[in-house]
Formats: C-alpha cells, structure tokens, sequence
C-alpha cells in the first residue's frame, strides 16, 4: 500500500565518479558512482536513487600511534607499509580507498612532495580501487604537495582534500590541472558550505565535481547537530539550489577511535562491554545515522565495520 503523500522534488543532487578504467585513460579496475538522487534517502516511492552509498576505508602513510590495539591488530604487520596497507583494505571489501598522507605533518616526518609523491604511487600500483587522497590537516603543507599529488594521479580520476577556505584556490588549480575533483570541508555551518562552493566554482570548477564535507560528528560528540546539517544540505538540493546539490563525505572512523567509549578496557568500564565489539558498534552506528542522513560516502577503520554498512546498504537498496 502506498503512501497517502508523495513529495515530488524539482531537484536532484549531482551524480559524480571517483575512478578511471584503462579505456578512460586510467588503471582502475572499476568506477564508483554517487549522488544522483532526487528524493530522500530510500525513499524509493518518491523518486529515484540510482547510486547506494560508498564505503571507503582509511590508509595512513605513517603507522597510528593513537588507534588502539583491538583496531591495529585487524591488520597485522600492514599498518608501516601504506601499499599493502591498501590490498589488505581491498581484501576486506571496501569500494574506495581513502590515503591519508600523515607522514607529511609538519610536527610528524615533514614528508617532503617527492616522498609523498612516491607513495601515492606505490598505493596505486597495489590496489585497483579508485582512491581519495587527503593531505594531513596542515593547510599550508597541504598546499605545497597538492599539485604534485594531482599530476602524479593524472588520468585516474581521484578525489582530493580537503579544500578549505584558507587554501581553496590551491586545491582547485591542482584538481583542475589532473582533472580530479575535490572535496571542500566546512565547519558545520551550512551557509559557509555553499560559500565554499561557490568560490570553488567562481575559479571555473565545474560544481558537479565537488564533494562537500560538512565536518564529522561522532557518536555522542556532536553527531546530532551533522545530522542535521546534512539534512539540511540534501533538502536545499533537492529543492533546486545547485550549490549544494553536491554528494556529502563523512570521515566516520577518525571520530569514532578517538572517543574513550573506543578505547576504555573492560576492568575500567565493565558496564560497557567487550572492547572488541564496542568500537565496531560505534563506527558501524554512526556510518549508518549519517547515510539516513543522506551521506554518500563514509569513511571507516575497521574492516567489521565495511561489513555491517555494506550489508545495511544492500537491504536499505531494495525497492
């Protein structure tokens, strides 16, 4: 029986790819498409949803010194070597790969571009998974690899971050001269997010290829608050404003490791359970809140995590 109402939307969010297979010019084994939907998400009897959300797992260039061990162990002797890093994240099912350039932090290792420069290829030889590659959070180190990152990738079609206010202009150039696109980060304030936008595209990047990145709130950490900017930002889109019609990226496993409800020992907090199950729990919970929100892309640590989402996904896709 169908619903008494159905809300028809004049808007629709951006259908993007991540990825390039050898006859486009890349060497990725398969291309993943997002967004493209013009109703809420699943709600399938109000409009179309070509696209099910992405799940991407993390990839550090230096080995984590603050992931706790019940997260470590699951990779074994992996975590210093950021290609095998990759196939064994490949192993555990993920759609993309997310490289996160660490070592180049000014207060780690400094990475200078050519060394960051060699591992993104190194990480693109042992997977065929298209990838996003984001800096350290450092702006300004961010912005002097930047360039050399996007054309060593040229070709593949990457997504690059994250783009802020503060180094924009950089991140556009060099996702414009590799033909890649890009993510843009805001602080959870949804009239900065089109504003970014906005800039972004006034420099001649096409707005379809942008992700936005609203900031991440984990699990009891502000999560309620990115929900609803997130839901927000999907109802503007579909009500026709084309800047922020744009997929949504959540880096969900960054926010859930660090939380102490991840890392408290059982003789500390017995009232909480097992440790092993808990952070699994926590990252897979907050992943599948943010894609009712209308996310399209998470981003997790744990490889029970990718499991549970995909899984969760599939079901939320039959119509």
């Amino acid at each position: 029986m169908e619903p008494a109402i159905i809300e028809k939307w004049p808007g629709r969010t951006y259908e993007l790819t991540i990825g390039a297979t050898k006859e486009e010019g890349g060497s990725r084994s398969k291309k993943v498409k997002l967004g493209g939907m013009s109703t809420l998400p699943f709600l399938f009897f109000e409009g179309t949803i070509p696209n099910p959300p992405a799940v991407a797992m993390e990839v550090w260039d230096v080995e984590p010194t603050d992931w706790p061990d019940v997260l470590k162990n699951e990779y074994g002797d992996v975590l210093t070597d950021p290609a095998k890093w990759a196939k064994k994240c490949e192993e555990f099912g993920c759609d993309l790969i997310c490289l996160r350039l660490k070592s180049a932090d000014p207060d780690l290792k400094n990475s200078s571009a050519d060394e960051i420069t060699k591992t993104v290829k190194n990480v693109l030889s042992a997977t065929s998974l298209p990838l996003i590659i984001v800096g350290c959070g450092n702006n300004e180190k961010d912005s002097s690899i930047i360039m050399s990152i996007s054309e060593s990738t040229k070709g593949e079609n990457c997504l690059l971050g994250v783009a802020t206010k503060e180094n924009y202009k950089t991140f556009t150039a060099a996702a414009l001269s590799g033909g890649h696109s890009i993510i843009a980060e805001t602080p959870l304030d949804i009239n900065l997010e089109k504003q970014l936008n906005i800039l972004i595209t006034d420099m001649g990047f096409s707005s379809d290829r942008i992700v936005i990145h609203p900031s991440t709130g984990g699990l009891g950490y502000g999560f309620e608050y990115c929900y609803t900017i997130i839901e927000r930002t999907r109802l503007a889109a579909l009500s026709g404003d084309k800047m922020m019609s744009q997929p949504i990226i959540n880096f969900i496993g960054q926010e859930t490791w660090k939380t102490k409800e991840c890392k408290a020992d059982e003789t500390e907090k017995p009232e909480w359970g097992a440790l092993k199950e808990r952070g699994v729990l926590w990252e897979t919970t907050t992943s599948v809140g943010y894609i009712q929100a209308g996310s399209d892309i998470i981003v997790v640590n744990h490889p029970s995590s990718v499991k549970e989402v995909r899984n969760y996904i599939q079901k939320l896709m039959i119509k």
